[in-house]
């Protein structure tokens, strides 16, 4: 089954880095998608471990790095350095952050700054959950990640930052789905 074009691509159509994940929930759109929204960090398998790692176990406030175990991990995300840039209920959820940017680039406030931003210098990741029917009363449910960088050099930052977490990003993203498989799943959630 091909991926379908989704609201991903208004926001990265070009890019150089990604990994994709996808999982089969049997649950309706209607329980995935407040999976999607309610999962915390806590849900996610060493989550908080590797996060920790990430930071080199130095503390800081709280972000997608520092998150608080019992509170949406997206919430802390939209609050803390990534921008909500399209909210399809019950079909996709995108957020996207800039990873590199020089001094002088200013950082987007909305959906559309976000896609304008093209300076030299720029690295711009979007990641997405998208859900789509899969019969027999379940979806499937898939997370993207993209990085698009500007030029040749934010490009080599990048990478060499990208072949270090590679990893361990990929591994949250595939506990991440299974975080929200189990919740969506969960019959004695309302």
């Amino acid at each position: 089954m091909g991926r379908a074009l989704n609201r991903l691509e208004e926001f990265a159509p070009a890019y150089q880095f990604n990994e994709f994940h996808r999982i089969r929930v049997a649950a309706s759109r209607g329980r995935i998608y407040r999976s999607i929204k309610e999962v915390t960090p806590g849900e996610i398998t060493l989550f908080r471990t590797l996060t920790w790692l990430r930071r080199f176990g130095r503390p800081g406030p709280h972000s997608i790095l520092n998150a608080p175990a019992h509170e949406p991990l997206l919430d802390v995300a939209t609050r803390t350095g990534f921008l909500l840039l399209a909210d399809d209920v019950e079909r996709e959820l995108v957020v996207g952050t800039v990873l590199i940017a020089p001094g002088a680039v200013k950082r987007p406030a909305t959906p559309a700054q976000f896609k304008e931003l093209v300076a030299g210098g720029v690295a711009k990741a979007v990641m997405n959950f998208c859900i789509e029917d899969a019969g027999n009363g379940a979806c499937l449910v898939s997370t993207e990640t993209r990085v698009h960088a500007t030029d040749a050099g934010a490009r080599r930052r990048f990478a060499a930052y990208w072949a270090v977490i590679r990893p361990g990003s990929a591994f949250i993203r595939r506990m991440w789905l299974r975080a929200i498989k189990r919740r969506a799943e969960d019959r004695r959630a309302t």
